[in-house]
């Protein structure tokens, strides 16, 4: 039994996925959707819940600097209603600000190229939301 991490945004979901004594959180995959065609990917995230026989989900939540809620975190809060409903699972909003700076930051230090950043840092920054939540739990 695992929990997932996602990182929701406009064009893609970062997915994360913690190791079966959810200590760790290791980031898996990043999934493209379209929000304007109502195309959110669920039908991966099902697959992934299955394969991974996940039994919670944390999505990371855009709040403000000033912890206001602004389009962003309610598009979270859209998105996040919409798994527990569909997947009939716990779905935990978990304050994720700043972590697509770190993603950033890691891979800048990694030396990883920006046209190869672009491409896995939604996954990292899921499992940076992911491994604060489990940490928090320990």
């Amino acid at each position: 039994m695992r929990t997932m991490g996602l990182d929701v945004g406009s064009h893609t979901v970062g997915v994360a996925i913690s190791d079966t004594l959810g200590w760790t959180a290791q980031g898996i995959e990043t999934i493209r959707i379209n929000e304007e065609k109502e195309n959110f990917g669920f039908d991966r995230v099902a697959e992934l819940i299955k394969e991974y026989t996940v039994t919670k989900v944390v999505v990371g939540y855009p709040k403000n600097m000033n912890n206001s809620i602004g389009p962003r975190a309610e598009a979270a809060e859209r998105y996040a209603a919409s798994i527990g409903e569909l997947f009939n699972l716990p779905v935990v909003l978990w304050d994720e600000r700043l972590t697509t700076v770190a993603a950033e930051r890691m891979l800048i230090e990694g030396d990883v190229r920006r046209n190869k950043r672009k491409g896995v840092i939604d996954k990292i920054a899921a499992g940076l939301i992911l491994q604060g939540y489990l940490d928090s739990q320990s």
